[in-house]
């Protein structure tokens, strides 16, 4: 073979394994790329940014401040929609788990989310993200000198409590039964807003409530703490639902109340921090 035949085979040698390696580096940085498409850098696609509209079921005490959190998710994620349903949370549970449409399912207790976990209609472990104490609402400027718990007991008082079903009424139970002492309320109400506002139209002189509940309402009720109140304190879990048809934008909201932002927002409005 010549000298000329062997230099033309290995030039043409040379610029094959050149052109394989180019191809070879041209597929990765494809790759790369479409990598890159598909995630952000929390490693979410594209797909999974908030959108649509979600149902929150949530206790009549989170009112105030989860109306406040869905605002602000709305403005951080134009075009979300936060629709909420308050309510006495053992209500709450019943109808998500008798088919009612919701994505998220906050509680005022644990007793009651686990109407919903036990049914299965969960989606994930629920977490504890605030908790709440209670507070005796008395009329304004508290005329009839309310300043104990056992103050409540005086047949001359009308007084209301939360029914003992749902999350306020079971903390009012635990509390008059850790102090020993007993009253007939006028009437027992089917949440804690239900039962705050009894005061606020007069009709009742005071009620067990949560202190949340008391700053709410202002100048409209005046509240009165009690020792006792350290003995029925309750926990409040949040979970994403089984059911959720948004799922990305449920798990958005459920952030929101668990970071820093939503527990100022709780915070402030007298929730104790979990």
């Amino acid at each position: 073979m010549t000298r000329s035949v062997r230099r033309t085979r290995r030039t043409m040698q040379v610029a094959g394994a050149g052109a394989a390696a180019l191809l070879a580096l041209t597929a990765c940085s494809s790759s790369d790329d479409d990598s890159a498409g598909t995630s952000d850098s929390s490693g979410s696609s594209a797909s999974d940014s908030p959108s649509g509209e979600v149902t929150v079921f949530a206790a009549a005490s989170l009112k105030e401040s989860f109306e406040t959190l869905g605002k602000e998710f709305e403005k951080a994620h134009p075009g979300t929609k936060v629709t909420f349903s308050f309510g006495g949370s053992d209500a709450l549970a019943a109808s998500i788990t008798g088919g009612a449409p919701a994505d998220v399912f906050a509680s005022a207790s644990p007793k009651t989310m686990r109407i919903v976990t036990d049914a299965g209609d969960n989606a994930g472990e629920p977490a504890t993200f605030v908790r709440n104490q209670l507070e005796i609402a008395t009329l304004p400027g508290n005329p009839d000198k309310v300043a104990s718990l056992k103050d409540l007991t005086d047949s001359d008082l009308k007084v209301v409590l939360c029914d003992k079903t749902v999350p306020c009424g079971a903390a009012a139970e635990k509390a008059l039964t850790a102090s020993k002492l007993k009253l007939t309320p006028v009437s027992y109400e089917e949440d804690v807003k239900s039962a705050l506002n009894k005061v606020v139209l007069k009709e009742a002189d005071a009620a067990l409530v949560y202190k949340t509940d008391v700053r709410a309402a202002g100048d409209k009720v005046e509240g009165v703490e009690f020792p006792e109140s350290a003995d029925a304190v309750n926990d409040y879990p949040i979970t994403l639902l089984k059911g959720s048809k948004n799922t990305a934008t449920a798990k958005a909201f459920i952030a929101l109340v668990q970071s820093a932002e939503g527990q100022k927002v709780l915070t402030s409005a007298g929730f104790l921090k979990p």
